[in-house]
C-alpha cells in the first residue's frame, strides 16, 4: 500500500507501507538491509514495515556485559544504535526505511518518530512525553519514569533502518531478564497496562500508521 499527504503542500514520493504480521526478527533484518539496499540505490521506494516479532532479545552496539540476560538467554548482536532490549508478541515494531531529506538529521528523524507516537498515544487517551536526555516515548508523573515505546535506528548514506517498538499488551516479564535499554533507575509499560483496559495491535496499529506518516513525510526525500 502507497501513502502520500498532500496536504503538506509538499511533493514528495509516496512511501510503501508494509504490513508484515508475526515475523522471525532474523528474516525481518535481512528483509530491511535488502530494502534500505535499494533505497540508497534509488530502485526501492521509501519503506514503512510494520509488525510483530516472536520473543527475542536484540542488543545494540553500546549493549554492555552486566546489560545481557543473566540465564544464558541467547541475544541477537544488530547493528542499530542503543543498547539491549526485548521484541515479542503484542508490541508493534515499526521500520521505517526512509532516505532523509537533509542526510545528516539523524536526531530530527527520531524526534520526527518520538512525536508521532506520542500523537498517536494521545488519540488513544495516553498522555506520554519526551524525555530530554533519553530516546524513546515515556510517561512521567508521580509513579516515576517508565518507557512505552523504544527507538534504535541506523542510518547508512542518509537512509534510515531499524525503528521503534511501541508496547500495547505484551508480556512484560520478559523484561525482568535484563536492563532495557540499558536503564537501571526507570520501568517500562505498555498501552494496556496504563489505560487499564484490553487493547489490541489491530486498534492501534492504523492509529500509528497515519500518525508516523504524517511524520515520516515532512522529512523524506
Amino acid at each position: 500500500m502507497y501513502a502520500e499527504n498532500s496536504k503538506l503542500g509538499v511533493k514528495t514520493n509516496p512511501i510503501l507501507v508494509e504490513h508484515l504480521g508475526l515475523i522471525e526478527y532474523q528474516k525481518a533484518w535481512d528483509y530491511q538491509r535488502k530494502i534500505q539496499a535499494g533505497v540508497i540505490e534509488g530502485s526501492l521506494p521509501n519503506t514503512l514495515i510494520l509488525l510483530e516479532h516472536p520473543s527475542v532479545y536484540t542488543a545494540g552496539r553500546r549493549t554492555e556485559t552486566h546489560e545481557r540476560p543473566l540465564d544464558g538467554t541467547s541475544v541477537i548482536d544488530v547493528d542499530r544504535g542503543g543498547k539491549i532490549t526485548w521484541h515479542g508478541e503484542g508490541q508493534l515494531i515499526g521500520y521505517p526505511i526512509i532516505k532523509l531529506r537533509n542526510r545528516n538529521n539523524v536526531v530530527g528523524f527520531v524526534r520526527e518518530v518520538e512525536t508521532a507516537l506520542i500523537e498517536a498515544c494521545t488519540e488513544l487517551g495516553l498522555t506520554t512525553t519526551r524525555y530530554c536526555e533519553r530516546s524513546g516515548v515515556w510517561i512521567r508523573d508521580a509513579k516515576g519514569d517508565r518507557k512505552i515505546a523504544a527507538i534504535g535506528i541506523r542510518v547508512a548514506k542518509g537512509v534510515t533502518m531499524h525503528g521503534f517498538a511501541l508496547n500495547i499488551n505484551p508480556d512484560m516479564s520478559a523484561y525482568d531478564h535484563i536492563s532495557p535499554c540499558g536503564l537501571a533507575d526507570t520501568g517500562v509499560t505498555s498501552l494496556a497496562k496504563e489505560l487499564g483496559r484490553d487493547i489490541t495491535i489491530s486498534e492501534v496499529l492504523p492509529v500509528v500508521e497515519r500518525n508516523l506518516l504524517l511524520a515520516l513525510e515532512r522529512i523524506a526525500e
